[in-house]
């Protein structure tokens, strides 16, 4: 049987038609501040509580993680496009003038998240040019407002009822 394998570019472009959250995962490593957007969260287990994310092989946000052993899923809320597009991307000083709180471990929080948890590092699996790391969920809260939802390469917002 032979099998072919998808084009990169329509790859992406077919995944852009599943609309996901946007969420920034972060840490703290030795003095500095380490974060990156993401899109790919999911929740993997409720016994014990685990999700996933996947960040580029070789991202400086990524490595710190690991080394650290454990980050912050900071969920944006629909008013904090801005800080996706901060996150993404070479700006060395991501966290400069920006409202963050700190977890008792340590782990950056931005202020006006829908949501924020904190995680410990439970295993790390490679993928193609990402890294999958899986989290124990340690804690978490929510606010009360809207997500920022990410679609066909465009930011919008899912309005509750």
């Amino acid at each position: 049987m032979n099998m072919q394998t998808i084009d990169p570019k329509l790859f992406r472009s077919v995944m852009g038609a599943f609309p996901t959250g946007v969420a920034i995962v972060a840490t703290e490593w030795q003095g500095d501040l380490f974060g990156a957007t993401i899109n790919s969260l999911t929740s993997v287990s409720l016994q014990p509580c685990m999700l996933l994310f996947c960040t580029n092989e070789g991202s400086a946000t990524g490595a710190a993680i690991r080394q650290r052993g454990l980050f912050s899923v900071n969920i944006l809320g629909h008013h904090q496009s801005d800080l996706s597009a901060r996150f993404t991307g070479k700006l060395k000083n991501r966290f400069d003038d920006l409202a963050i709180a700190f977890s008792t471990d340590g782990l950056p929080l931005l202020q006006g998240a829908a949501a924020q948890l904190c995680c410990r590092v439970a295993a790390v699996h490679k993928a193609g040019d990402h890294d999958i790391i899986l989290g124990e969920v340690l804690s978490g809260e929510e606010a009360t407002c809207n997500p920022l939802v990410f679609h066909k390469g465009a930011y919008g917002r899912f309005q509750c009822n």
